[in-house]
């Protein structure tokens, strides 16, 4: 592939991610465990500080270690000595980015960091830098050489800052046993969030849940059906627990099946005693799934009693535009 390639740039930054990997599993393998344990067992939310396209990086980091899990904030540096300081406390944890390990603003700040006693964690590509060496971890993030044709712009380096810092949160957030529920809980909004959308925030509840009991006569069964539009209704005993359901294509089928005789029956005779049913914390996206593959267009959603809390309907799902 020619040099002057656009993919050779991008084959660059992934030969630094790569030879980064190789440090995780061999020389950082031990110093990386260390900080995971640091920051698991850090008393409130972790400070990541960096300026320029460290700090950018930095701050994405922050984000990412909220996303999953972990407490964090992003401190610039400039700002810290102008009052922003008074977010650290002794025993907090930083984590400092910075490739050379001499950026005046962060080197500023390490008097005030050792007097407070604040544990201090640096993605570092010089171990011998001033900032390295007032670290109790370095993460080793050199790399060969930057992207940039003159070897100057951060490129190389700042992918694999990123790539720890993924790699940071992500342990992390296994450490920590981090379930999708968890990060649903954590991302309500967007395409994200429709994704993660819980059946709970989407079911008809109250007086909108077609209900009869077993004794229901069929014409007040499709009375009912009619009157809620959801093409089914739940059938209940007296302590208000499920007994079944009857849907639409019941009805149909019971048409086929006793013609002039449809009506004679009650709702216990023709209800489908088993079923499908979900709990209020499905994922909106994995009721869908299972209406599809059972080509249904309602569920039920109870709780672990089997009281019923409400009808989810295919159309409800297909209005949140899941992908």
């Amino acid at each position: 592939m020619p040099h002057d390639a656009p993919s050779h740039f991008v084959r660059m930054e992934a030969a630094a991610l790569t030879e980064l990997a190789e440090r995780l599993d061999t020389s950082l393998r031990e110093t990386f465990a260390a900080v995971i344990d640091e920051l698991a067992a850090a008393p409130r939310p972790v400070v990541v500080t960096g300026i320029g396209k460290s700090g950018i990086i930095a701050r994405k980091i922050a984000a990412t270690l909220r996303s999953t899990g972990t407490p964090a904030h992003f401190l610039h540096p400039a700002e810290a000595i102008h009052g922003d300081l008074g977010m650290l406390q002794a025993g907090d944890v930083v984590l400092a980015l910075s490739y050379s390990g001499e950026t005046e603003e962060l080197v500023r700040l390490l008097p005030t960091l050792q007097r407070l006693n604040v544990r201090l964690i640096s993605l570092c590509g010089a171990t011998a830098s001033t900032l390295a060496q007032s670290s109790q971890w370095v993460l080793d993030i050199s790399v060969s050489a930057e992207a940039c044709p003159l070897n100057l712009a951060p490129t190389a380096s700042t992918t694999v800052m990123l790539g720890l810092g993924d790699a940071i949160a992500l342990e992390l957030s296994r450490r920590r046993n981090w379930k999708p529920e968890d990060f649903a809980d954590l991302h309500p909004g967007g395409k994200l969030g429709k994704r993660l959308s819980r059946v709970r925030d989407l079911i008809h509840t109250g007086d909108a849940i077609p209900a009869v009991t077993a004794t229901t006569p069929m014409p007040q069964v499709i009375y009912e059906m009619s009157r809620k539009k959801l093409g089914m209704t739940t059938v209940l005993d007296p302590a208000g627990k499920l007994l079944g359901m009857i849907s639409d294509g019941d009805l149909r089928r019971l048409l086929e099946r006793d013609g002039n005789h449809a009506l004679d029956h009650t709702a216990g005779e023709i209800m489908n005693t088993t079923p499908l049913t979900v709990s209020p914390g499905t994922f909106a996206a994995a009721a869908l799934a299972l209406m599809e593959e059972r080509k249904i267009t309602s569920l039920i959603v109870t709780s672990p009693e089997q009281d019923v809390l409400g009808v989810l309907h295919l159309h409800d799902l297909w209005r949140l535009e899941l992908p």
